[in-house]
């Protein structure tokens, strides 16, 4: 390009190396479109991420993380139902290996309600033994049992894991066996 036709630096905008552009939602409808599909699914999705075995203070971090990047791209999103909780598991494995980046905030805001929502996931005693049960099972098969657990059928879940149908099938078939295994032995006993 020659210096003629070269944009001047004088014009061109300053972008900070940490601004993003970011396309939040646009119009009030599609704002609140994403409010309302936030009360509706974050509880839900919380406890998907724990069903792969995270804390609840773990699943509620990478819900959250996971709503904020649905947020930034919320209407271009075909199902954000699966796309949050596949975002969500990368959010978990990235809190666990350490890998994140804190962006501290420079003032906490107020919690609306005053609750934590963590504290919306409390689990009954009989849910918190699946849980557990949950997780003694081998990786692939604790994620295809949380799948199957949030309503997912099989070829759904063999598209959203990248396998086949048949292998998501059988991880469900062999989650299922070691899960009953688990919960017929007595509440105080292991897993394994």
């Amino acid at each position: 390009m020659s210096e003629a036709h070269a944009p001047s630096a004088a014009l061109a905008p300053t972008v900070l190396p940490f601004a993003r552009q970011r396309p939040f939602p646009q119009d009030s409808t599609a704002r609140a479109a994403f409010a309302d599909y936030y009360r509706q699914d974050f509880l839900s999705l919380t406890r998907f991420v724990m069903r792969l075995g995270a804390t609840a203070y773990e699943a509620a971090d990478a819900a959250q993380s996971a709503f904020v990047l649905a947020y930034e791209q919320w209407e271009s999103l075909s199902n954000p139902r699966a796309w949050l909780r596949t975002v969500a598991k990368r959010r978990l494995h990235v809190l666990r290996t350490g890998t994140a980046r804190e962006q501290p905030a420079d003032q906490l805001p107020d919690l609306p309600g005053g609750r934590c929502p963590v504290a919306a996931v409390e689990l009954g005693e009989e849910e918190a033994r699946v849980y557990e049960a949950l997780s003694w099972l081998p990786p692939r098969q604790r994620e295809v049992m949380a799948w199957t657990l949030d309503g997912y059928r099989p070829q759904e879940i063999a598209q959203i894991m990248g396998m086949t149908p048949e292998a998501a099938r059988k991880n469900l078939e062999r989650g299922r066996t070691l899960l009953k295994q688990a919960l017929l032995k007595p509440a105080g006993g292991s897993g394994q």
